[in-house]
This record gives C-alpha cells, sequence and structure tokens, in this order.
C-alpha cells in the first residue's frame, strides 16, 4: 500500500482499466486533478490484459499462482474467454464453474464494498475475481462517485472500485482525441469525487494495463500454422497449440517466421524465465499453449475464432513499456 494511504480512516482503491503510465504522462497537461496526485509508475503483470491484471490485484497473487492466466486461456481442449466466460458452446458458468479456475478468496477473505457496473455483478469472471464480495453496482460514471462517496462517509475502511470507460475508448479508436476526451472526462469525475470524500480518506489509483496504438494485423504464417491444433490467448499475446509431436517444429517455425517482430517462447521458456511469477501451478500451466509470439512492434496476431464487436485500434495484451506500465497515484483528503 503506498506510504500516504496507510493511516487514513477509508482507503478508495479506484482501478482505471486502460490507463498507461506512459499516455497517463504525455497527456498531463490536460488532466489537472490527476497532474496533483502522488504519482510514481509500477508494472502490470504478464500477459498485460485486464483478466489476469484484475485478478492479481483483488487476490494479491501471481498469473501463475491464482491461474487466471490470459484473456482466453484452454481449458482441455476448449477456449475459455474469460470476461465472457464462454466457450464456443456459449455460455460456460455451468461447464467451467469460475470458482474451479480461481479457486482464491479476494481481499485476504474480506468483504469489502465493490463498486462495479450493474451488469457486471452476475458475470462467470466477477464471480472468480470478486467471488463473495459486497456489490454496489453503478449504471453511469457520476453515480459511481456517489457510491463511494457514501460508502467513506458510512465509515468503510476500505472500498474497491472499478471503471472500464477507457479501456473501451483506447479499444475502439485508439490514443488520439477520442482517447483524449474520455481522460478529460474521467479527471473531471475524480475532481468530483475528492470534492465529496470525507476528511483522513485516501484515494490510491491504478490500472491494469496500458496500451498502444496497433494498426497492423497479421496472421501467423502458413509454415507455423501447420502445425497448430488450436490457438488461445490474444492478439498481442498469441498462445500456439502444436498438433500432437508438433511442439518442437512449431517452436522453430514461428521463430523463424516471426522473431522479426515479437518474442517467441516456449511454455517452458515462459516459465523459467518467470513470465508469470517465480511459481506456476500445474494446473496455470495446463492452460498455457505450447508457443506464445508476443509482438513488440505495433502488430496484432489475429486469430479467426478471436473477434468482437469492432475493430480494435488500441491494444494491449504484450511486455512493451506503454502496455506494462501503469501508474500508482495516492490523493489524500
Amino acid at each position: 500500500m503506498p506510504r500516504g494511504a496507510i493511516d487514513a480512516d477509508t482507503t478508495i482503491v479506484l482501478v482505471l482499466d486502460g490507463l498507461g503510465w506512459e499516455q497517463m504522462q504525455q497527456r498531463l497537461s490536460l488532466l489537472p486533478t490527476l497532474a496533483q496526485f502522488e504519482a510514481m509508475p509500477i508494472t502490470t503483470v504478464a500477459p498485460s490484459t485486464t483478466a489476469t491484471a484484475l485478478t492479481s490485484i483483488t487476490t494479491g497473487l501471481t498469473p501463475g499462482e491464482h491461474g487466471v492466466i490470459g484473456y482466453r486461456i484452454a481449458i482441455d481442449r476448449d477456449v475459455l474467454n474469460v470476461l465472457r466466460w464462454t466457450t464456443h458452446r456459449g455460455d460456460a458458468r455451468g461447464a467451467i464453474p469460475p470458482r474451479t479456475i480461481n479457486p482464491h478468496d479476494p481481499f485476504m477473505s474480506q468483504r469489502p464494498p465493490i463498486v462495479v457496473r450493474a451488469e457486471f455483478e452476475h458475470s462467470g469472471f466477477t464471480a472468480a475475481h470478486l467471488h463473495n464480495a459486497r456489490h454496489m453496482g453503478y449504471r453511469m460514471p457520476s453515480t459511481m462517485a456517489i457510491e463511494v462517496a457514501h460508502l467513506a462517509k458510512r465509515g468503510e475502511p476500505f472500498i474497491y472500485v472499478y471503471y472500464d470507460g477507457i479501456d473501451k475508448v483506447a479499444h475502439e479508436y485508439g490514443l488520439g482525441e477520442h482517447y483524449d476526451a474520455e481522460l478529460v472526462a474521467v479527471d473531471g469525475i475524480l475532481r468530483y469525487l475528492i470534492s465529496v470524500m470525507p476528511k483522513r480518506a485516501a484515494l490510491v489509483i491504478t490500472a491494469d494495463h496500458g496500451h498502444i496504438d496497433c494498426p497492423d494485423k497479421v496472421r501467423p504464417a502458413p509454415e507455423v500454422l501447420s502445425h497448430v491444433d488450436f490457438q488461445s490467448g490474444e492478439a498481442r499475446f498469441r498462445w500456439l497449440h502444436a498438433m500432437p509431436g508438433a511442439a518442437e517444429d512449431l517452436y522453430e517455425a514461428a521463430l523463424a517466421h516471426h522473431s522479426d517482430v515479437a518474442w517467441v517462447r516456449s511454455r517452458q521458456q515462459c516459465i523459467e524465465e518467470g513470465w508469470f511469477g517465480p511459481t506456476v501451478t500445474a494446473a496455470a500451466a495446463s492452460r498455457l499453449g505450447d508457443v506464445a509470439i508476443v509482438p513488440f512492434e505495433p502488430v496484432a496476431f489475429e486469430e479467426p475464432t478471436d473477434t468482437g464487436p469492432y475493430d480494435l485500434k488500441g491494444r494491449h495484451g504484450s511486455l512493451t513499456a506503454p502496455e506494462m506500465y501503469v501508474p500508482l497515484l495516492v490523493h489524500r483528503t
């Protein structure tokens, strides 16, 4: 916990999904409220993606320990979209109970109030990373601030808050004027929140990942795909699952064709190099592919089954500085 929050009567932890340190620093002139916070950069987890990072924030565990080790993870031969909690067959909450993926309680088994969008309350991912929490749903950002202020004035010692607007805008529009406008709007909400917080409260802000503009889309080379059974992960942390007996050939082909734009690692190399923390459980390891392609250039490795409602312009997931560095900000009242 940051020093400025240690002796606060109420600590509010606000996760601003998608707010990278570098993106924030480049726009501080637009953000008079955020510019006044005590600030430092910290790193997120690998992959730099919401499902993995939020679970680490709420449990205090590394990805290798909690097992939510990506946005789309392999469960036997199914691929589970963790945020939607679906497979190709649809809703997976019955077939893959969330507590079997992450059995660890959040917040050291305490039950603080959780202020998240109301529509997330009953999702599979919420059950996986916010199990048994006291949910206080909001529908609009302005009402989020009011809910938090009411809880703080009621004497709650710890409040967890999650806001996803920055990430949504970055994905759809990239890091241009729409992104700037969203940050300005968030800065205004924070100004209001601070004005209604009680005395001796600390507002601690962090994020799950940053973003990069990612205009170029590629697919793994045919020589690579000839060894691939199926894929998981996401466009900037793509896992390739080998045909039986083809893992070594797959690794060599991926290295030959894609090491000019991406880090190419085998599953064992990722584990030995500590990408997911010093400990990787057998369950977590079983959810990884055989070969990871993790771009260091602004490219996205597309996969036909990994699609959404619109073409993504901003992306994250890889290990580059704009994606990995996030802010740790503190304001005291």
